[in-house]
């Protein structure tokens, strides 16, 4: 698995998990679903639905000289 989240994305997604965990507290259990995908990507640096769409969010590596 190559790496593709950067790490504002990683932020961005840590942070809407902790927010599912606590809908999922609050109103339904289903929202914990969203939470671990979003903390398991967050974590791995790895989002299968950006391999798809050949989109990546970590920054470009300058080539060795």
């Amino acid at each position: 698995m190559k790496t593709n989240v950067g790490k504002t994305d990683k932020i961005i997604r840590l942070t809407l998990g902790v927010v599912m965990i606590i809908l999922g507290i609050t109103l339904h259990w289903s929202f914990y679903l969203v939470a671990a995908a979003s903390i398991m990507t967050a974590f791995t640096g790895f989002c299968g639905i950006y391999t798809l769409f050949g989109v990546t969010t970590c920054p470009r590596q300058k080539p060795k000289a």
